[in-house]
């Protein structure tokens, strides 16, 4: 571990000098503790944050039926206009008549036409899992993600206004529209892969052109799209399809702007109630904030916060996209903080309080899954509201200011889920910002999460842009980079369980055990019985892919065809380089740059899995290819030696800094990015590969027979970029250094749609000034040999333990899960026991 030692010169260790720093509130070297402390006073300074913050974790989660009915209402009112301009005319009958809300001390309004923490549904997308839920497994009996209908009537409501759904919905559309293969590989079938995502929701995992909203302002918009509307010829052969776009657009548009006004509104008539002289005074204020935004634009720092919150919150209520991310914040904001700084007075305190509160209503909408969902992937927020800061400009220079800190700050003094903040690192990051950036993380509230422009700017010029386009890469989701305003890239389009492929590889195609033994689901490409040679099993690899991939992404594409059929979006189209300029709906391939993006889960797991065929069977001849075989059938019962010896370190396993078994995880790494990879999709753009499982890996474990990795039936399987870990033993024995010597021997920019790395340290690893320090080099490290993502668990597993047995002594004890953090207590234990799992790092 010398590398890591205080003290040896490092990129970290060269303090910056003679430049303007970026400034926060706080020292840029202040210490915000030493992981999550049971008992702990209020994070943040500012007392109306911190009763903010309380009052959402005291909030239960509920389903709100409001945006049913009025969704409802409106599409049987126009059920016989085209498709586009009834989403449209659906949206402006939710913004003219949903119930609003200003909460006490807020200073910032708008919500997703549902109270706070509350659900609103979707039937446009799904409704008849809702049905079955509500009458066989109601959503308040979950053992996690649980929701509460408030009483019988509403339950009653949801029930028959679900009914009208029945046959209309986008699941039910695109489980017709595809065929029996396509099914029995898919979260229908035997899960292969899994695209329920985007069958019983939104597809979002976009940033928004929010620089174009702040210069513009919604008449601004309005403007460019009747004057567009205007050049529109009759001779055009998609005239009316463009028409309709345009009339979409113009009414979802006007009716964004008549929901600001009566927000303005509403908080003119809290004020004149307000009998406290303060808080009057900010019911004013916001007033005359909504009032400005709901046409021009912002004005002030306050403003552009209020716009944004609306711009997103309306996305939402419009599209119900997961991952609907902020784009590089301290950039389109700076202007507005530099005028408020330098012309009109405002002190720096007061923009780091709007920040905060920010922070906190962010985490208000709240997203329904059903129960398969929920049960791969925990959560009950919207998911991947990202939020980027640093990195270069357009130019390639350091692009720090003081938001960057300022937003650092704010998080650090919020601790909240969301929003999930992505710092942007490279070889000229300030030195001071380092050092912010691991005070908190060494909090051990598993923000921010790392991101290397080296990498991901070569990764999204793989994916056709421009240089100076790349640059501005911002991050969505978990880890995926796209160009704001500019991308409709379909991120997160779908989970391929590359374990399952490996079971085909060595079982001729067929199901190993269980219900379905001997069942044929894939090709036979040959088995562990009949192969001769090690270069054989590799060739049955690359075909199991080739037939999977194509399968995956068979089912995306009509998943494609179908949302652009059942659900446009012109709202949010209009926020996007080339939509209105073509006259195209983004989900018709509106925006500049479209894409689907597929991610792989398991890749460890199938490269510990051939080096235990290639070891065992190739190098040593210990065994043979049917023992092998017959002991994951039996999931390893009379098979304990066999057991034991594969999970030892006598078989090469990857995450140790051992060539052999690094080269076998790359050869799955580029295998699946190499089938996945410019497969062309129906918006006229490219198919992109991502590495990374979120936290499905468990979900997706629980679907999967043993594997040869020496992992057991229903056992997760390996998590992202990161080594095996089985009940019988981590497979990375060789601490960190080995950890990112491994990872970094693929090239991650072939994976453009982004790849993941979780590692964990208990507290006394990173402590004093000596622990940040080396922390730090530890990351600069990382950084210089090109890995693009990283982020950490600062916390050990005797806490995560003790928060099992006593989990309201943690109430808000946020976890670093994969690409977002999420409070302990609320996860499924399945995902609790996988984060205790993992290895406890030491440098």
């Amino acid at each position: 571990m010398e590398n890591f030692q205080a003290g040896n010169e490092s990129i970290f260790s060269i303090k910056a000098s003679g430049h303007t720093l970026a400034k926060g509130v706080d020292e840029f070297d202040k210490i915000y503790g030493l992981g999550y402390k049971v008992g702990h006073e209020d994070w943040s300074p500012y007392p109306r944050v911190n009763y903010l913050r309380q009052t959402f974790l005291n909030r239960s989660y509920d389903i709100d039926v409001e945006r049913l009915r009025l969704v409802t209402e409106a599409y049987k009112r126009y059920e016989a206009v085209p498709r586009i301009l009834q989403c449209a005319y659906a949206f402006e009958n939710i913004l003219h008549h949903s119930t609003l809300y200003i909460y006490e001390q807020d200073l910032i309004a708008g919500e997703i036409a549902a109270p706070a923490k509350a659900s609103p549904i979707y039937p446009e997308f799904s409704a008849d899992w809702i049905i079955d839920e509500i009458t066989h497994a109601p959503f308040e009996e979950r053992s996690n993600d649980q929701f509460y209908i408030r009483n019988d009537e509403d339950r009653a409501e949801i029930l028959e206004l679900c009914a009208y759904w029945k046959g209309k919905s986008a699941n039910e559309i695109i489980t017709a529209h595809l065929d029996e293969d396509q099914k029995k590989g898919s979260h229908m079938g035997e899960k292969v892969f899994q695209t329920n995502n985007y069958h019983f929701a939104g597809i979002g995992h976009f940033a928004m052109d929010f620089k174009k909203l702040m210069t513009l302002g919604y008449d601004g918009i309005l403007e460019q799209t009747r004057t567009s509307f205007s050049k529109l010829s009759k001779q055009d052969p998609d005239f009316c399809d463009k028409r309709d776009y345009y009339k979409a657009t113009i009414i979802t548009l006007e009716a964004a702007k008549t929901y600001i006004s009566r927000y303005a509104s509403l908080a003119n008539t809290l004020a004149k109630e307000e009998s406290d002289p303060i808080r009057k005074q900010e019911l004013e204020t916001m007033s005359t904030n909504c009032y400005q935004i709901s046409g021009g634009v912002p004005k002030s720092f306050w403003q552009a916060v209020q716009l944004f919150n609306f711009a997103v919150t309306l996305t939402q209520i419009e599209g119900n996209g997961h991952s609907i991310s902020y784009g590089r914040m301290d950039q389109w904001l700076l202007p507005f903080y530099q005028k408020d700084i330098n012309e009109r007075g405002v002190p720096k305190a007061f923009i780091l309080e709007l920040i905060e509160v920010l922070y906190v209503k962010m985490n208000n909408p709240t997203k329904l899954k059903d129960k398969g969902t929920v049960k791969v992937r925990n959560g009950r927020g919207f998911g991947g509201e990202s939020l980027t800061i640093g990195g270069v400009d357009e130019a390639g220079q350091d692009a720090t200011n003081d938001l960057t800190m300022l937003m650092l700050e704010a998080s650090a003094h919020t601790r909240m889920m969301n929003p999930w903040v992505c710092l942007r690192m490279h070889e000229n990051t300030p030195y001071e910002l380092k050092i912010k950036t691991i005070e908190c993380i060494r909090a051990g509230y598993g923000h921010p999460k790392l991101f290397n422009d080296g990498p991901a700017i070569k990764a999204m010029q793989g994916k056709g842009v421009t240089l100076q386009e790349a640059r501005d890469y911002a991050v969505v989701g978990c880890v995926e980079p796209t160009i704001p305003g500019k991308e409709h890239g379909w991120l997160d389009a779908g989970y391929v369980n590359t374990a399952k492929m490996m079971e085909m590889v060595i079982n001729g195609g067929r199901i190993l055990s269980g219900p379905n033994a001997g069942m044929q689901l894939g090709p036979d490409t040959g088995s562990l019985e009949t192969y001769k040679t090690f270069d054989e099993v590799l060739a049955s690899v690359d075909k199991q892919f080739a037939y999977w991939c194509d399968q995956l992404c068979s089912c995306l594409n009509v998943t494609d065809k179908i949302h652009r059929m059942i659900k446009p979006t012109p709202y949010i189209s209009a926020f996007f380089e080339g939509c209105i300029e073509s006259g195209r709906d983004m989900t018709a391939g509106g925006a500049k740059y479209n894409g689907t993006a597929p991610q792989a889960a398991g890749i460890a797991t199938c490269a510990d899995s051939l080096a235990t065929i290639k070891k065992l069977v190739f190098d040593d001849k210990k065994y043979t290819g049917a023992q092998l075989l017959d002991a994951v059938k039996h999931n390893w019962v009379g098979y304990e030696k066999l057991y034991a010896l594969i999970n030892s370190s006598k078989i090469p396993h990857y995450g140790n800094d051992i060539d052999e078994a690094d080269a076998l995880f790359a050869f799955m790494f580029e295998c699946y990015c190499r089938h996945i990879k410019g497969r062309e999709n129906p918006r006229g753009g490219k198919f992109s590969p991502g590495v990374y499982t979120v936290n499905a890996n468990v979900g997706m474990g629980l679907y999967t027979n043993a594997t040869l990795d020496g992992r057991k039936n229903k056992e997760p399987i390996s998590d992202n970029m990161g080594p095996v870990h089985t009940a019988g033993g981590s497979h990375d024995i060789h601490g960190p250094t080995a950890i990112v010597n491994s990872v970094t021997k693929v090239d991650h920019s072939l994976a453009t749609n982004g790849t993941l790395l979780n590692l964990r340290f208990p507290e006394d690893a990173v402590s004093g000034i000596e622990g940040r320090d080396i922390l730090g080099s530890f990351i600069d490290e990382y950084i210089s040999k090109q890995g693009m993502h990283v982020q950490f668990n600062i916390m050990s597993s005797e806490k995560m333990k003790s928060a099992q047995k006593n989990p309201e002594l943690y109430r808000d004890m946020l976890v670093r899960v994969a690409g977002y953090s999420a409070y302990f207590v609320e996860l499924g234990k399945p995902l609790q026991d996988d984060l205790i799992q993992r290895t406890e790092l030491r440098f």
